[in-house]
């Protein structure tokens, strides 16, 4: 939502919204009435990309494995706290930080190894000590990264170590990534083995003040707007 959140005059791979008109993001509904044979009353639909940000991209361009450390920034969130759990799954060490004690703890649950608030702990003094790191996450840029780069594993050795800096947009991953997603995540989060938290607000009328929770960081969890019951 942060993307199209912003001046129309300002481009972007994704179109801004628009004073005046609706917003979109992602959702789930149930259908009630249908006209295409595929799709029954009683079913549930979702739009957008739940989750494969952190499926897709982990998938594509990590390679950390047992034995090596993995930073990962605002690492309760929704996005982050996937890619802890994925990064787990492979056995390497995770150091996590996030903006509040109450989301180091929820790291802390879904197996985070090292977390810190960035806020009352510098970034820095984590990564000395606890690195260095080979794989890193990033959601914010800025001074994290910068730590995050200067704790990198090897760093003068780019060439020689096959150290690489991938951006992506999932957009661009899903023909690729889209079926192992729908294969694998959905299962692996009704066991259990994938831990999230939800952040609930009710009615279409809260929207305003969860968008700008999100982006002053003060939600506790992955912000969901609940429209009607099923």
């Amino acid at each position: 939502m942060r993307g199209p959140t912003r001046p129309a005059s300002v481009k972007s791979y994704f179109p801004a919204f628009e004073i005046g008109k609706p917003i979109t993001g992602p959702g789930v509904g149930v259908v009630i009435r249908s006209e295409n044979s595929k799709v029954k009353p009683g079913d549930h639909v979702y739009s957008n990309a739940f989750g494969k940000s952190a499926f897709m991209a982990w998938r594509e361009f990590s390679h950390a494995i047992q034995g090596e450390t993995v930073f990962v920034s605002t690492g309760a969130g929704s996005v982050g706290s996937l890619v802890i759990q994925l990064a787990k799954m492979n056995g390497p060490k995770v150091i996590a930080s996030a903006g509040s004690d109450e989301k180091v703890q929820f790291m802390k649950e879904i197996g985070a190894d090292v977390t810190f608030n960035y806020k009352t702990t510098k970034t820095s003094a984590v990564l000395e000590k606890e690195g260095p790191i080979d794989a890193y996450w990033d959601n914010v840029g800025g001074e994290t990264l910068d730590a995050a780069l200067e704790a990198a594993n090897n760093l003068v050795l780019v060439i020689k170590k096959s150290i690489s800096m991938n951006g992506f947009i999932v957009f661009r991953l899903a023909s690729k990534g889209d079926e192992e997603f729908s294969n694998t995540v959905p299962s692996i989060v009704a066991s259990g083995q994938i831990k999230y938290r939800e952040d609930v607000s009710n009615g279409l009328q809260t929207v305003g003040d969860v968008i700008l929770a999100v982006q002053k960081g003060i939600n506790k969890a992955k912000a969901v707007i609940h429209v009607a019951d099923e």
